[in-house]
């Protein structure tokens, strides 16, 4: 009897599993993970920037003394910087409770629930006090050399722009959103803030109130 051969080849096998967990670690990363951190440090950052700002073009508006348009500034950064933190610590705060509440329902009613990380009320209310004084700081630091009082309140709103199209152009490319549109957003409304606080501030104090 003639002797039979077996050749056999190898085939590779196909992994699909491993092909879907390489496409979704590159392509499908969920970037509304980011969106709550991203928020608070951006909204803080910025609302330090524009209400700090805003006060001090205000009193500039009455008044030329560099040292009282810094006093301002400075109060304002402090009382918002507090302000943001309280509030922070206490909605999320509530947020945890909200979320142990459900733990305990679920556990009685023998639910499975979601093993995610409770929110820290104490970081998020230091992250958002800080981010408003990183904003905050920027028109002090501008304007407190300047004792010309028409170039003082040029630089305070030359830096608030920039600061602006920085803070819109980071959340743009952290969030993947467009860049322009994002900028153009946060620019046009710290314009108009600056310019409500200053036009209604320079027209009280034209009244003599």
């Amino acid at each position: 009897m003639a002797a039979q051969n077996d050749v056999r080849i190898a085939v590779p096998e196909d992994k699909p599993e491993q092909k879907h967990v390489q496409v979704s670690i590159k392509e499908d990363f969920d970037y509304s993970q980011r969106g709550q951190w991203l928020r608070a440090a951006v909204l803080g950052a910025t609302d330090g920037l524009v209400s700090v700002a805003s006060l001090m073009m205000g009193v500039g508006a009455v008044k030329q003394d560099v040292r009282a348009m810094i006093l301002t500034g400075f109060a304002g950064l402090v009382a918002g910087a507090c302000s943001m933190a309280i509030g922070e610590f206490v909605s999320v705060y509530s947020q945890r409770d909200v979320e142990v509440a459900q733990m305990k329902r679920d556990a009685e009613n023998n639910k499975e629930s979601e093993n995610e990380a409770l929110p820290n009320p104490i970081q998020a209310a230091a992250a958002s006090a800080l981010a408003f004084m990183l904003g905050a700081i920027m028109p002090l630091l501008a304007a407190a050399f300047i004792m010309d009082h028409k170039v003082r309140l040029g630089v305070v709103v030359a830096t608030v722009t920039l600061a602006l199209v920085v803070f819109g152009w980071i959340g743009a490319i952290l969030g993947k959103t467009p860049v322009m549109k994002s900028c153009f957003r946060i620019l046009v409304g710290g314009w108009m803030a600056m310019a409500i606080t200053f036009g209604l501030t320079k027209w009280i104090g034209s009244t003599g109130l």
